[in-house]
């Protein structure tokens, strides 16, 4: 842009390089600290949440203030082995930003670059939120009261990359853009015993199998047809040896689906499929269920009416009504604490998907999601 003081392709290099896990970001959140240091004005704050390690929140105070919008940025990588042989590629051995939170930072610097030197009319903050991919920072972030006061938003918005979608291209849709999403965890414990004397033992493995082919009934014998719901069992670990039974058996997996009440109701029927082979089988079922702060992610009807009518009637962004999809992600829980709207921003690498090792994004997207995000903010700031 224009009025952006930083290069949006070296930022989003320097922080591709520099991944890390989950309430772990210490070098990014010195190079976000550093980058953003270089904005300063008389109405930028920047605070840290030390209960929340590495977030860093930023205020830009509005010169005619009459509501606070909020717009919430990811900052941790993956645990996965880089192999797109960039110069700039991961400096951390088996830590990717292979979802692209590193250009959900490019484009948050580069929308807050703008107002930097820009003063919006009305308070802008951005929430600089650790932990998304696993330890649902979102929710520890509103938990430690650090979304409250001078930080608390009227409206908050968030982007995710797709690379399925041309470059700088953005989606959304009215209602569930994401689904929630709910891990499994489950013991099965029995007794061991030799493969020759079934009947002295009580076999975990052989509970267990029952349990996973049971648990395909949830979604196909429960579920709304038209709802839609996913239970995938993705580990499953029993015994040592061909000629011993198992004494115990641990899976795990995911429920998922685009209603809290469906992934409730879903998750009810898991615990009792697990009760009845617990008796069926004379085994101990020993199931978790953890569902965190990964709610759907269910776009307000206002702010994103307000949204998707800006960005159809721009002719300068590219804009596709979005299908919803059963990935989760963290602001799930923020949005069901604030109204506001999740969007898609594409990137343009339909060949690798979120999560793969070789995502490589477009980085024309940076640009044109700052465009539209500048844009969008300062006509609904005029309202």
């Amino acid at each position: 842009m224009s009025d952006s003081t930083i290069n949006l392709a070296q930022v989003r290099r320097d922080l591709h390089a520099i991944p890390e896990l989950a309430l772990h970001e210490v070098q990014t959140q010195q190079y976000l600290k550093k980058t953003i240091a270089a904005f300063a004005s008389d109405f930028l704050t920047i605070k840290e949440v030390p209960e929340v390690g590495t977030a860093l929140l930023v205020r830009l105070a509005g010169s005619n203030p009459k509501k606070t919008i909020g717009y919430r940025v990811d900052i941790d990588a993956l645990p996965i082995e880089e192999e797109t042989g960039l110069p700039f590629a991961s400096k951390h051995p088996g830590v990717m930003h292979a979802c692209g939170h590193d250009i959900h930072m490019t484009v948050a610097l580069g929308i807050l670059a703008y107002f930097a030197k820009n003063q919006p009319k009305d308070n802008l903050i951005f929430i600089f939120q650790p932990a998304e991919e696993s330890e649902a920072g979102g929710k520890r972030l509103y938990e430690a009261g650090a979304l409250t006061g001078d930080f608390k938003p009227d409206e908050l918005y968030a982007l995710h990359d797709q690379p399925a979608l041309p470059a700088g291209q953005i989606a959304t849709k009215m209602g569930t853009l994401f689904a929630g999403t709910t891990e499994i965890h489950l013991q099965v414990v029995g007794q061991g015993g030799h493969a020759a004397y079934p009947h002295q033992a009580k076999d975990a493995l052989v509970a267990a199998a029952a349990f996973v082919s049971q648990v395909q009934t949830v979604v196909s014998r429960n579920v709304d047809p038209i709802h839609g719901g996913v239970v995938t069992i993705g580990s499953f670990h029993a015994g040592t040896i061909g000629n011993v039974i198992a004494g115990e058996a641990k899976l795990a997996g995911t429920i998922r689906a685009f209603t809290q009440t469906d992934l409730e109701m879903m998750q009810k029927r898991v615990r009792a499929i697990a009760d009845g082979i617990a008796v069926a089988f004379d085994v101990q079922m020993n199931l978790e269920l953890i569902q965190g702060g990964y709610y759907p992610v269910e776009n307000d009807p206002k702010t994103t009416a307000a949204f998707m009518a800006f960005m159809e009637e721009n002719p300068e962004v590219d804009f596709a009504e979005a299908q919803p999809a059963m990935t989760g992600e963290d602001f799930g829980f923020l949005l069901n604490k604030f109204p506001g709207t999740m969007f898609w921003l594409g990137v343009g690498d339909p060949k690798h998907s979120l999560h793969d090792a070789r995502l490589n994004p477009d980085e024309r997207a940076l640009n044109a999601g700052v465009q539209a995000m500048v844009a969008y903010f300062k006509q609904r700031m005029a309202q």
